[in-house]
């Protein structure tokens, strides 16, 4: 494995790691919250007992996050040092706001967790409600250094020089709303559908019918609604990618040929040689409209790309396919689920709707990782797009390929210690309440 491949892949690795751990943290504080408002509210303690197993989920991966997160700083600058030295300046203030707002994270939560019959009822959640906020705010800054990737802004690029940098324009890129739009609804489905899906199991097993009822809704709600948003989001997002980086919907779609009227693909296998998608559903006109607003719009294909300025084909198509088919099944159990909600509530005690959100326990995150890939490898061969290639960007240091193994093993058994300590926690759960009864025993 030569070093630059390798340098790539723990890139991708970490990030694939830590993006689920981030989105987690980002969205179960707000399930928490809604949880406490219950409790606050009803008195009824089944909601106290969820407020508080839920938390020590928040704990989990807020820790789990904040070690990856920090993993991740470490390799841009290991990994990636051209690219840091010339990017640090210019959009290094989204970074350094989001450590502020992980502070501001951390304090919270440490208010909440201990705070439990010492601070007023009412301020002890309004911690919790800081720590979601801030959590989500650490998302989008985040991500709005990423979209200053795909759409640099904020600085000249003169001779091979950066000058009369900006970071307030830098960070407030043309792809910041759009990509920070689309990746919180994400986080809200991947999460929604993960923790709903969970205690769904738990109701088929006939364990604390109750207590995995009630949270179960919580979260179902959070992901149906979130998932009917997604389209939305995604619709926003794919107009302002055909207007700033048309090679990369090109590439999501398949598109070689530059033409109006141009039909939206689904599914098909790419055959970049012959510069044609075999097996593919074609709807006529519509990538047009979804482009554009105009169903005989242009859509500009590869063929106006560079050869050695084209994303990889196959891989941001397959990604996109996953993220948009596993996205509108999302959406079409939210509609059930809405359907069970206002007209059809005997539906809400079936087996066959629990065992679909159980099927859809992943999903959420399959989709999110292959939106991902769409987002990172769609852009290449660009770190910066137009400004700096990936391979001009990559570290002169040997022996890359070592610390891709090194950091490897490290987020596996990262892994492996959080699904653990959240099978311990759902087992604690199993063991102490009792579901037969409005009252629980505490086990926190």
């Amino acid at each position: 494995m030569d070093d630059f491949l390798a340098a790539r892949l723990q890139m991708a690795f970490s990030l694939g790691f830590h993006i689920v751990f981030a989105c987690i943290g980002m969205v179960m504080p707000f399930f928490m919250t809604v949880a406490h408002f219950y409790w606050l509210k009803t008195k009824k303690i089944v909601y106290r007992d969820i407020t508080k197993a839920w938390s020590k989920g928040v704990a989990i991966f807020f820790a789990t996050g904040a070690v990856s997160g920090t993993v991740l700083s470490f390799e841009l600058g290991l990994l990636w040092p051209k690219f840091m030295e010339h990017a640090g300046p210019i959009f290094g203030m989204p970074f350094s706001l989001e450590g502020t707002a992980f502070f501001i994270e951390a304090i919270a939560l440490g208010f909440y967790l201990y705070g439990w019959n010492k601070i007023n009822p009412w301020f002890h959640w309004a911690t919790g409600v800081v720590v979601g906020i801030s959590g989500l705010a650490s998302g989008i800054l985040v991500v709005a250094a990423n979209a200053w990737m795909n759409s640099p802004a904020g600085f000249d690029y003169i001779d091979g020089q950066y000058l009369n940098i900006d970071p307030v324009k830098a960070m407030f890129n043309e792809a910041w709303f759009s990509q920070s739009l689309h990746m919180c609804v994400a986080a809200f489905v991947s999460t929604g559908f993960a923790v709903a899906g969970v205690h769904a199991l738990m109701i088929l097993k006939g364990k604390n019918i109750q207590f995995h009822s009630k949270a179960f809704k919580i979260a179902a709600v959070f992901a149906t609604v979130a998932a009917c948003l997604q389209p939305i989001s995604g619709d926003i997002s794919a107009k302002d990618v055909a207007k700033r980086q048309p090679e990369k919907l090109a590439a999501m779609e398949a598109h070689f040929h530059t033409e109006r009227n141009a039909p939206l693909i689904i599914g098909g296998i790419p055959d970049t040689a012959a510069r044609k998608v075999d097996y593919a559903i074609k709807i006529p006109g519509l990538l047009s409209f979804m482009a554009t607003g105009d169903f005989n719009g242009e859509v500009k294909g590869l063929d106006q790309v560079p050869k050695d300025e084209q994303p990889p084909v196959a891989v941001t198509h397959y990604a996109f396919q996953i993220m948009v088919g596993l996205g509108m099944a999302m959406v079409l159990l939210a509609i059930l689920y809405f359907v069970a909600l206002w007209k059809k509530k005997q539906w809400l005690n079936s087996n066959w709707l629990l065992k679909l959100f159980v099927v859809a326990t992943p999903l959420g995150f399959i989709a999110l990782e292959a939106g991902w890939t769409v987002t990172e490898v769609g852009r290449q061969p660009w770190i910066i797009r137009g400004v700096m290639r990936t391979a001009d960007a990559v570290t002169p240091m040997p022996g890359i390929a070592y610390s891709f193994y090194l950091f490897t093993a490290v987020y596996i058994s990262l892994s492996i210690i959080v699904s653990l300590l959240l099978y311990r926690q759902i087992s604690m759960v199993g063991k102490l309440y009792d579901s037969t009864s409005d009252q629980s025993k505490s086990f926190l």
